[in-house]
């Protein structure tokens, strides 16, 4: 461990969840530090006792990256008694893993999970723009136009915001792909019917430079060699 590093954080390189999540942990007073029940702003130190549900939690210098592919109906969730499967479930992964980036439960396609929580952090940021690319088939014929409007960004009315820049391809009448670079709720479903358009069928196919080919639903693949290091290198993360 650092010499003295934010409990947060220090969740994160525990592989356990973001440092978005890590905060949650806290707040909900699930974190012990000496035995202690931690508060948000504690930094820990080299030979602190750290507890998450009272367990003890050490820093992890060697993470696992999966590439996976969600099938429609499988929930982003670790935990939900309502949900017929999440989607650790259905990885069924032997350790622990979390994901960077939901897809929602009619939505199919590319997931990473990861137990590095920095590249969890790095990945979730908005603003640092990583590409994601979806197939999307829609209820009506295509249009030039309804293609550049989408390019142009779209005002979404119920979370009164206008969508980023992003790119479009047609692949057939009622079938095109999209690049995005920020992840709203629901963001290409909400695109869509501002147009009038329904969402049939809505499939991840990459994020950043890696891609889905090659995976049947639920299955997944470790990222290694020259993929991971470039998935690392686009975060901005050095390993």
């Amino acid at each position: 461990m650092e010499e003295e590093i934010r409990l947060n954080k220090f969740i994160a390189k525990c592989g356990i969840c973001s440092r978005r999540d890590a905060d949650k942990l806290i707040d909900d007073g699930r974190i012990t530090v000496n035995g202690v029940v931690a508060g948000q702003g504690v930094r820990v130190h080299s030979g602190d006792e750290v507890l998450f549900d009272g367990k003890r939690i050490t820093a992890k210098t060697e993470f696992v990256v999966l590439a996976y592919n969600k099938p429609v109906g499988v929930v982003c969730t670790e935990k939900d008694d309502h949900a017929e499967k999440t989607i650790i479930d259905d990885i069924n992964y032997p350790g622990r893993v979390t994901y960077a980036g939901r897809l929602d439960k009619d939505s199919e396609g590319l997931m990473i999970l990861t137990d590095d929580g920095d590249l969890i952090q790095a990945m979730m940021k908005g603003r640092n723009g990583h590409e994601k690319e979806y197939v999307v088939q829609v209820n009506h014929k295509l249009t030039d136009r309804f293609l550049k409007s989408l390019e142009k960004g779209v005002y979404l009315s119920e979370l009164d915001v206008k969508t980023r820049p992003c790119k479009t391809e047609m692949i057939s009448d009622d079938c095109f792909k999209i690049t995005l670079t920020q992840g709203l709720n629901r963001q290409i479903r909400r695109m869509c019917d501002a147009f009038g358009y329904n969402v049939l069928r809505l499939k991840r196919v990459r994020i950043m430079n890696i891609k889905l080919e090659g995976l049947a639903y639920s299955e997944y693949r470790e990222i290694t060699g020259e993929d991971l290091s470039e998935l690392y290198r686009l975060a901005g993360i050095s390993r």
